[in-house]
């Protein structure tokens, strides 16, 4: 496990330990703007209540920070989360885009006028605004964030890392106009917690290099996982990197050529103009590492290396810019930091990007620590306080802990105990999701690690970095393991005409619950971090244990072809049948057919679908898929129609065609057309067990509009 920490060299540098004392306190503002003000809760880095203050930051000094938006219907973006990952729920594997999902969750556009208005009176720059809306980034001197902020910028020295940062005295505030729209702030401080050492056998010295192989190699891991009897070896797939600094081709190159591996070129991105590539610092090995086992686990999947900043505002937008590309369905993490030395507000940001990617479909694995159940012991609140590590303990990705895997001569799976120093425990940020439940789960709080994978360095692997081979472990290299585990799935998802996994946690403790639990994972039981036990079923050393791949994989595809069955609850099937989230979603629809406009009015609302009126030959369409539960008795479509027409006389011109699957229940058509609204129901009982897509299909001739304006969707079912 790596955490941030290698890219802030610069910054600190501003403040030597020989210059902290030049202060300039009058030069700060020392009163913010007179109109009311609320406080910023957690926008305080926790090392100041454990740092010694040295003096003022100076005012000319350029800071760069983060304001982060709120998510907007926050309640409706919940339910569809579970929803989406629920296998017979009509949303089920219908994952929005980035522009769907920034249209109904993401913060307005008027609210973003609004900060960078109340950002550019104070004299900050505005240097950029991430795609979905969720964070305006603005740089300006230290003065000059003070006094937006209501802040004291101080110079401080961390006793316990023997490191210069500067941090804001006290909570951030904002005028109380901005207090609805406004999630937090980042960037008030530079402090960030450092570990550059990869995890290595005992009875091999740190950083010794061999020019042979000798930790374990790709045929062992994914023979011992059953990852090379799942049929997938990643293709079609991607897998985004979340990195802090850089890698060189040739060391991969190298690692490929070793083992016969094969698959398309490692690429980087960069973020907010970071990349190490020419010149990779301490943390290559964690990159390389990164990318080999992923390679290992997954060879033909494309890896993308997101590279960015070792800053708050780095990860922030390295967050936002995965989700907003979307262009991987996977995210594999190995950096970190423990939750009592990292700003609440930083994490709620990050976490927010990662509601986004479980509404679109990517899974998130993140390397859950190296220092057991005491996260802090190589930061600043040291080895006394039980922590865990975010990001994994966002509980919108999978926290993948570490194992000691044993591997048999045919490199089958032998044995398997928790490893001593894996990261575990009980946030103390994060309270515990509805889907974390089951044997061994307790609290109110998330638990961390969900899952796990080898990462003793006692039985580590064997990496090529920096021109030579090194052995190295720790849930670093547990986390790309799950990560390839996942783009092989995908794969095999796909060729089944199914959703990918998405937001993993929901959907393997679903199998955990269930009686395949003991042919889908290893169960480990044994071993203990400085807290917890391994024990049967669920732990906080190894969470629910380690993959057996190809029965995981039948049990999460099988998740996915049942539709409902048994008994029949009372409900409305169809989501967003009156159009009012502004957008189609999850609608698959024609370009324009969800629309506003005052030239055909809504039955309610402001919103309706239009399908055709264009007086040309012209085809629109719109479709939802839902399931309906086998013991319902009852299901009836209902919608309201509206059909407008320039045509005369009684002859069927254009036509609105109604389907369930290839079935056709009712045409109309313009000799349909009347002043108002008309409410038609269709008899879809007969569908009871199946999972059905409701299709309309709009079609006009060459010449005189015909408008379907429909409005007001309903399957109810008893």
């Amino acid at each position: 496990m790596r955490p941030r920490s290698l890219a802030l060299a610069a910054a600190i540098a501003v403040l030597p330990l020989t210059a902290v004392s030049l202060g300039v306190s009058t030069a700060q503002a020392a009163t913010p703007n007179a109109a009311p003000r609320v406080a910023l809760p957690n926008t305080v880095n926790p090392a100041v209540a454990h740092s010694e203050k040295k003096g003022d930051v100076p005012a000319a000094q350029q800071i760069s920070v983060s304001v982060s938006l709120k998510l907007r219907d926050t309640d409706a973006l919940d339910r569809f989360l579970t929803a989406v990952t629920t296998p017979g729920s009509p949303e089920f594997g219908h994952y929005l885009t980035p522009e769907q999902f920034t249209a109904r969750f993401g913060p307005s556009q008027a609210a973003v006028d609004q900060v960078r208005t109340y950002l550019a009176q104070q004299g900050l720059a505005v240097t950029d605004v991430s795609a979905n809306r969720q964070v305006v980034n603005a740089r300006g001197t230290a003065a000059q964030v003070s006094q937006a902020f209501g802040t004291h910028e101080s110079a401080y020295v961390d006793p316990q890392l023997q490191r210069a940062f500067f941090a804001n005295d006290a909570a951030a505030s904002i005028p109380s106009d901005l207090a609805s729209v406004v999630q937090g702030v980042s960037g008030l401080d530079n402090h960030a917690v450092r570990k550059n050492r990869l995890a290595t056998p005992n009875a091999v010295t740190p950083n010794t290099a061999s020019s042979t192989p000798s930790g374990m190699a790709p045929a062992q891991y994914t023979g011992a996982y059953n990852l090379n009897k799942t049929g997938a070896d990643g293709t079609g797939t991607t897998v985004a990197l979340w990195e802090f600094d850089g890698y060189q081709s040739s060391n991969l190159t190298t690692y490929d050529s070793q083992y016969g591996l094969s698959g398309p070129a490692v690429s980087t991105v960069s973020v907010d103009g970071a990349n190490y590539d020419s010149a990779p610092g301490q943390g290559q090995g964690e990159v390389e590492l990164d990318s080999e086992i992923v390679r290992g686990a997954a060879p033909k999947a494309t890896q993308l290396v997101y590279e960015a900043p070792n800053s708050d505002q780095g990860e922030i937008d390295m967050a936002n810019k995965i989700v907003t590309d979307n262009r991987v369905s996977v995210v594999s993490i190995s950096w970190g930091s423990c939750e009592p030395d990292t700003t609440a507000a930083s994490m709620t940001a990050v976490d927010n990007a990662f509601k986004q990617a479980a509404a679109q479909g990517i899974s998130i694995f993140s390397a859950s620590g190296d220092d057991g159940s005491r996260d802090c012991t190589r930061s600043t609140s040291g080895s006394t306080v039980k922590a865990v590590d975010f990001p994994a303990s966002s509980p919108h990705q999978t926290g993948v802990g570490g194992t000691n895997l044993k591997v048999s001569s045919g490199n089958a799976y032998s044995s398997e105990s928790a490893w001593s120093t894996a990261g575990g425990g009980v946030s103390t940020v994060f309270a515990k999701p509805s889907w974390q439940t089951g044997t061994g789960v307790s609290g109110t709080m998330r638990t961390v690690p969900d899952v796990s994978s080898n990462a003793d360095p006692q039985t580590g692997f064997a990496i090529y970095t920096a021109g030579a081979w090194q052995v190295y472990g720790g849930t670093s290299a547990a986390a790309p393991l799950w990560s390839g585990y996942a783009a092989q799935f995908n794969q095999k998802a796909k060729a089944a005409g199914q959703a990918v996994l998405g937001e993993a946690g929901p959907r393997l403790y679903s199998v955990a619950n269930g009686s395949g639990y003991g042919t889908a994972f290893h169960d480990v039981t044994t071993g203990a971090n400085q807290d917890f036990s391994a024990k049967a079923g669920y732990d906080q050393v190894t969470g629910w244990g380690s993959p057996v791949a190809d029965a995981l994989t039948t049990a999460l595809l099988g998740g996915g072809t049942t539709p409902p069955s048994g008994g029949c609850t009372a409900a409305q099937l169809i989501t967003n049948g009156g159009f009012e989230t502004g957008t189609a979603a999850p609608w698959t629809a024609s370009s324009g057919v969800v629309d506003n406009s005052g030239s055909q009015a809504a039955h309610s609302g402001s919103w309706k679908a239009w399908m055709d009126g264009y007086g040309s030959a012209h085809t629109d369409t719109m479709s939802q898929t839902v399931s309906i539960p086998a013991g319902c008795t009852s299901a009836k479509l209902t919608f309201w129609l509206h059909v407008d027409t320039a045509e005369t006389g009684s002859t069927a011109y254009d036509k609105l065609t109604v389907q369930a699957n290839s079935t056709t229940l009712a045409t109309y058509s313009n000799t349909d057309a009347a002043a108002g609204y008309v409410q038609r129901t269709l008899d879809l009982t007969s569908f009871a067990g199946q999972t059905v897509t409701v299709k309309f299909t709009g079609t006009e001739d060459s010449s005189l509009q015909t408008s379907f304006v429909i409005d007001d969707v309903a399957l109810n079912v008893h």
